[in-house]
């Protein structure tokens, strides 16, 4: 992954007086809730600077990026979960990928958003549409990845979720996810939050979890100004005997390499080959969908490939 530069002097003084990213992963109501607070402002700056992002972009790519994220607390070892949304409005769909060391990549399959003169960013369930969300776990030593899905209800990442979690895999959980920006357009926090309930749990006190998850105060507000996951954890939900059982990094982090590119082309029909190395055009250009590195290769280099083919 080739990782772009942030060059925005502010952004980079803020970083410093920002707690880590970070993912603390925690139980409420003596082990009735398991849950995760995520913390990613560098992150989402990461990847608006590798995608080119405008706000718009940012902010719904940036949701999927947090979602996640999150979600790398129900998997170990070098397990994968990935979050993809089909869509027929002008965002096209979503994907977002996670690993459970805390590595998250992913894109949106229309950038920039076909959308002139959109202003409200914050309410982005007209240029999702209908569609459908589904949820990939690859675990490491199955026989095949497991993928569940549902239609779209709301155009909301957060909500929609919430409802994939309770019909596919009846397991009630609430997420919110949150990007905040400055009169400026700068990402200056970013964070997320979910808590799901095991079997024995309550339904009312999941009801009321629900809704208290979904009022939260913004998370890349409290984030912007410093506040730590573990403090924002206990100041919201020290009524139900919060325990953080582990702490996970995350950052943005695509495996894609030119070396990989290489063999990828090595892949392909032998006459397309041929047809590349003699003709270009050069250099040839390849971008990684999910990180934007574009990697180039030369005749030489493409007469290499040839050879890795044979």
């Amino acid at each position: 992954m080739i990782l772009e530069t942030i060059k925005d002097d502010y952004l980079l003084h803020l970083f410093k007086s920002l707690p880590p990213d970070r993912i603390e992963i925690f139980m409420l109501d003596h082990g009735n809730y398991r849950g995760a607070i995520l913390h990613g402002t560098r992150m989402i700056n990461q990847m608006r600077a590798n995608h080119g992002y405008g706000p718009l972009e940012t902010i719904i790519c940036g949701h999927a990026y947090l979602a996640a994220g999150l979600m790398t607390s129900f998997i170990k070892g070098r397990d994968r979960i990935e979050l993809r949304i089909q869509c027929e409005g002008p965002v096209g769909g979503i994907s977002a990928e996670s690993t459970a060391e805390g590595m998250v990549r992913g894109y949106l399959e229309n950038s920039p958003i076909p959308a002139d003169s959109y202003e409200n960013i914050y309410d982005i369930s007209p240029l999702i549409g209908e569609g459908v969300l589904s949820i990939t776990k690859k675990i490491e030593r199955a026989k095949q990845p497991f993928t569940g899905w549902v239609s779209l209800e709301h155009g909301n990442i957060a909500q929609d979720l919430t409802y994939y979690f309770f019909k596919s895999e009846q397991k009630p959980t609430a997420f919110n996810l949150s990007v905040k920006f400055d009169d400026w357009g700068r990402v200056i926090g970013a964070g997320g939050l979910m808590i799901q309930a095991f079997p024995l749990a309550e339904d009312a006190v999941s009801a009321e979890l629900d809704t208290r998850v979904r009022n939260l105060s913004s998370l890349g507000d409290l984030f912007s100004r410093g506040k730590e996951t573990e403090s924002i954890l206990m100041e919201n939900f020290s009524d139900i005997s919060p325990v953080i059982i582990g702490e996970r990094d995350v950052r943005f982090y695509c495996h894609c390499s030119k070396e990989r590119f290489a063999r990828f082309l090595s892949a392909m029909p032998i006459d397309e080959i041929e047809d590349i190395r003699d003709k270009g055009p050069f250099p040839l250009k390849t971008t990684c969908h999910n990180c934007n590195s574009t990697y180039e290769f030369s005749r030489e280099e493409m007469e290499e490939v040839y050879k890795m083919s044979r």
